[in-house]
C-alpha cells in the first residue's frame, strides 16, 4: 500500500527511543525524510544511525530541550518546512497527589503539556498558510481513563486531550488535520520502571513486574511498533478526513470488565 508520504519532511519529538523512534523509524520505510529531536543528541546520533541502516534513510537530529519556553520558535526557524508533526515528547512521574509536588508536576507540563502546546503553536501557523499539513500528539491511556495514583499524568493528559479536540475541529478551515493517539501501556524502559514502582507497593517485590501485565488486554504490554504503524497511517493521505479525535489503543481496556 502507497501511503502517499514520499519525500515528505516529518518532524518527531522525544524520538531517540521508545515509540517516538519507532515512529521515526516507520515513517523512514516508507521513504519519508524524519527529523529526530529530543535531549540527547548522542541518543539521536545513534537512533539516526540505527534508522539508516535499516532502512537507507538518513534523518536530521536536532537536540533541543522543548520544557523551555521559546525553542519551539528556535526549532522552527532550524527546519524551515515540516509536513508532518509529531508531538511525543515527554515522561511524566506517576504517584498521587501526595506524592508529586508543585516543582515535580510543573516540570513534567513544561515538557508534556507545554511542549505540545507550544510546538502546536509554532507549527500550526506555516502550516495553515501554505493550507496543509498534520500535527499528531502521542498523548496517553491516562487522559481517558484517570488514576489517582498517576494524577500528574491522568491531568496533564487529559487537558492536551481536550486542547487537541478543540484546535483539532478548527484546523481544518486552513487544511491542517490534527488529532491524537492514547497508548495503553506500551513497551519501554519507562513503563518497566513504572511497573516496577507499582510491583513493590502491591507485592513488596518490584521483580514481579511483569505480573502487573497479565491483566492488560491480551495479557501483554503495547509493542512500540503497534503505535507507529498506526501514527503512519493515519498521519498519511490516506486518512485525509480523520482530525479533531482521540484514538484510545487499549484492547478495549477502558470498556471492559475489572480483571482481578
Amino acid at each position: 500500500m502507497d501511503l502517499e508520504i514520499r519525500n515528505k519532511r516529518v518532524l518527531i519529538t522525544g524520538s531517540s527511543k521508545g515509540i517516538g523512534f519507532e515512529i521515526a523509524k516507520t515513517f523512514a520505510q516508507e521513504g519519508a525524510c524524519p527529523i529526530l529531536v529530543s535531549r540527547d543528541l548522542d541518543r539521536l546520533r545513534t537512533a539516526a544511525a540505527e534508522i539508516q541502516a535499516t532502512t537507507g534513510v538518513a534523518c536530521e537530529t536536532i537536540a533541543a530541550d522543548l520544557s523551555q519556553s521559546g525553542t519551539s520558535d528556535t526549532l522552527l526557524a532550524q527546519v524551515s518546512v515540516v509536513d508532518i508533526l509529531v508531538n511525543n515528547a515527554g515522561a511524566i512521574p506517576g504517584g498521587d497527589i501526595n506524592q508529586v509536588d508543585e516543582a515535580t508536576w510543573r516540570d513534567a507540563w513544561d515538557l508534556k503539556v507545554f511542549g505540545f502546546i507550544n510546538m502546536t503553536r509554532s507549527f500550526l501557523k506555516p502550516m495553515a498558510e501554505r493550507g496543509e499539513g498534520v500535527i499528531l500528539n502521542i498523548i496517553g491511556q491516562a487522559g481517558s481513563a484517570p488514576r489517582s495514583d498517576y494524577i500528574c499524568g491522568s491531568t496533564g493528559n487529559a487537558a492536551l486531550m481536550a486542547f487537541t479536540r478543540a484546535i483539532g475541529g478548527t484546523s481544518v478551515n486552513s487544511g491542517v488535520r490534527i488529532f491524537g493517539i492514547n497508548p495503553a501501556p506500551t513497551r519501554s524502559d519507562r513503563m518497566e520502571g513504572l511497573l516496577r514502582r507499582q510491583a513493590k507497593i502491591r507485592f513488596d517485590d518490584e521483580e514481579k513486574w511483569q505480573e502487573l501485565t497479565k491483566q492488560l488486554a491480551f495479557g501483554r504490554l503495547i509493542e512500540p511498533p503497534e503505535i507507529a504503524r498506526l501514527a503512519v497511517f493515519c498521519g498519511s493521505p490516506l486518512c485525509s478526513y480523520l482530525s479533531g479525535t482521540v484514538i484510545d489503543v487499549d484492547g478495549g481496556m477502558l470498556y471492559a470488565p475489572p480483571r482481578y
